[in-house]
């Protein structure tokens, strides 16, 4: 076969995972080229997330290279990747699953300071709200760009940390102190490398099945089905991790919560899986039941 053209946004984090694929690749004798793309979400790093009809706004450019031919697959961070994917297009496999937490950033000035008394920036809509959750008070800031973009804001900008996912310093091997946040849960699939292809390539998934990690693909598949059931999209303060143990048991916790934090319903259950049911609708059912149907209409009622 020809070199497989992979598709990936120019971020630094971004290059990396391509990186992490073409050499899965090839350590199966097949050929790549990395082919980088800007974009809707990396060129604009004004305007807040949650203000840009976030679904798919880091996906869309590569999603039309995909359906276009320009590339042969699209590499993402799987929790960029909206639960509705395009017509044509699949996710045909997912990497071993890294770093799935969030982790705290301090600038040098507010090392000493208690984590309520800290004034945090981020655009994340379930990074705020679980923060809020903790620590009522808090004052936010919005802050947008890629790792090294928001490491510069933080030294120059009015503020005292802000939050990571812990595969983006790790990844990158950046030298940077962090601190764990068992507050904290994580967006459905973080710390997932996803590989996307058109459906009507049949080949193009053969070549990857064998890199697929099929633990990966049952945990994401519970937690992306529980964020769909929600509705949530990209937008609402939603957060689903799940494990599985040397039993083959999953365990799964799954958060919803409003905006400022001071509602949130939450699921923590151990299950015994089984590939015929839909595990994350269940969770999903679970929270619905228990106020989280209102909650979420209440949410998109304040988001417009």
């Amino acid at each position: 076969m020809r070199s497989i053209k992979i598709g990936t946004r120019n971020s630094p984090l971004a290059l990396w995972q391509a990186r992490e694929v073409a050499r899965n690749l090839q350590n199966r004798n097949y050929k790549t080229d990395i082919t980088p793309i800007v974009s809707a979400g990396d060129k604009n790093l004004t305007e807040p997330l949650y203000a840009m009809g976030i679904t798919g706004i880091f996906t869309k450019d590569l999603d039309i290279a995909l359906l276009e031919n320009q590339v042969d697959i699209a590499v993402h961070s799987l929790k960029d990747i909206p639960t509705q994917l395009p017509e044509n297009i699949e996710i045909v496999a997912v990497l071993q699953r890294d770093y799935p937490q969030d982790v705290l950033v301090r600038r040098a000035s507010a090392k000493d300071k208690e984590l309520h008394e800290l004034k945090i920036a981020t655009s994340s809509l379930r990074r705020r709200a679980f923060w809020a959750k903790a620590f009522p008070q808090t004052q936010f800031s919005d802050i947008r760009g890629n790792v090294q973009t928001r490491l510069k804001k933080l030294e120059d900008q009015d503020f005292d940390a802000t939050l990571f996912s812990l595969a983006a310093i790790e990844r990158m091997g950046l030298p940077i102190e962090y601190e764990h946040l068992p507050m904290m849960i994580s967006a459905p699939a973080q710390g997932v490398v996803a590989i996307c292809a058109r459906a009507d390539n049949p080949e193009l998934r053969e070549i990857l099945q064998p890199i697929n990690n099929l633990e990966t693909e049952i945990c994401i598949t519970i937690e992306r089905e529980f964020l769909r059931a929600l509705e949530g999209g990209c937008t609402a303060p939603i957060g689903a991790y799940a494990v599985i143990n040397e039993e083959q048991e999953v365990r799964f916790i799954g958060r919803l919560c409003s905006l400022d934090g001071k509602e949130c319903i939450e699921t923590d259950e151990i299950f015994k899986w089984n590939p015929h049911e839909n595990f994350g609708q269940i969770m999903a059912q679970k929270i619905v039941q228990n106020g989280g149907g209102e909650l979420m209409e209440k949410i998109k009622q304040q988001l417009g």
